[in-house]
């Protein structure tokens, strides 16, 4: 497994950290909502009546399978963005003919461990090129060993919503020329739809995105040694329909001073950081944003049309 040191891992989050709330508008990167208690409340959040993108996608990705795969074809190099062991994962490890390798791409080593031995146990015969990196930056492929035809990316979840547009362009491009001249991209992009719908999707009734979302201050604190005291912050979700997007933010309950490592972040009563964008396109608009790096080849979309799944080709 290729490893970035741990050691320097740290440094570089610290800083991006530190960055993030000296803005005037402070902000957190989203990543850091998955630590080991972050991850299991994401999986709650997926089980929500009001949380539709997880159900809808695995539900077009299952109806569809054959044809995803077909345009995917044989012996191609699986390339996850941020590795996962859900469902969505295995329906292509399923269905694929002669895989000739699947690269899960995540940002925790710990995890890639745990999951690529799950994996190694019910895909004896798959061969598994794990690489902890944070692919919201540049990294390099592993090399692989066997023969393949084409590599292609998976970047399930609506999480390309995460980044602003031009961030999202750059973030494509980037992906294209790492995957390189023959790779595809399998996506999923969330839809723009009824505001009632994203409001409530993102503001369940159990509080379960409240507490994932104030869980991003504890896993700083533990990891990065600061001092947020939770009981200060309230979460808040709301449609930004001007910018087409969905914004988390947590409140500052007081005017408080937080330490964190040797850094001082004051924030002022009713003061927010912003810790997620998530983004909704129409099909229009998401072929608009990538006409000058991927052709889209085709698009996948519920009854209801409040989700997609497509495939791209790099041009």
């Amino acid at each position: 497994m290729e490893v970035k040191t741990e050691e320097i891992a740290q440094e570089d989050l610290l800083k991006e950290v530190i960055d993030g709330l000296s803005q005037p508008q402070k902000m957190l990167p989203s990543k850091l909502f998955y630590d080991e208690k972050g991850s299991r409340l994401f999986e709650m959040i997926c089980e929500l009546d009001e949380y539709y993108p997880t159900r809808t996608e695995i539900k077009i990705l299952s109806e569809n399978i054959n044809g995803i795969t077909s345009l995917i074809g044989n012996k191609c190099v699986l390339v996850e963005l941020g590795s996962g062991s859900s469902l969505k994962t295995r329906l292509l490890l399923d269905h694929l003919d002669d895989l000739a390798a699947y690269v899960p791409v995540d940002i925790s080593s710990e995890h890639l461990i745990k999951s690529t031995g799950l994996l190694k146990d019910e895909y004896p015969g798959l061969n598994i090129y794990p690489l902890s990196a944070d692919y919201t930056r540049w990294f390099s492929l592993p090399g692989i060993k066997e023969e393949y035809n084409s590599i292609d990316a998976f970047y399930p979840g609506s999480t390309i919503g995460n980044f602003t547009p031009e961030e999202a362009k750059e973030f494509l491009k980037r992906i294209a020329k790492i995957c390189g001249k023959r790779s595809g991209l399998l996506i999923g992009v969330d839809l723009q739809k009824d505001e009632d719908i994203l409001n409530r999707a993102y503001n369940d009734r159990e509080g379960i995105t409240a507490e994932f979302n104030l869980n991003i201050l504890s896993h700083i604190n533990n990891q990065l040694g600061a001092n947020f005291d939770l009981s200060k912050f309230k979460h808040y979700a709301f449609y930004n329909k001007k910018e087409g997007r969905i914004e988390m933010h947590l409140i500052s309950l007081a005017r408080q001073v937080v330490k964190l490592n040797g850094s001082i972040i004051s924030l002022g009563n009713y003061e927010t950081i912003l810790t997620e964008y998530s983004y909704k396109y129409t099909l229009e608009s998401f072929a608009e944003l990538v006409k000058d790096i991927y052709e889209v080849e085709k698009v996948w979309v519920d009854e209801n049309k409040l989700f997609s799944v497509q495939f791209l080709k790099v041009l």
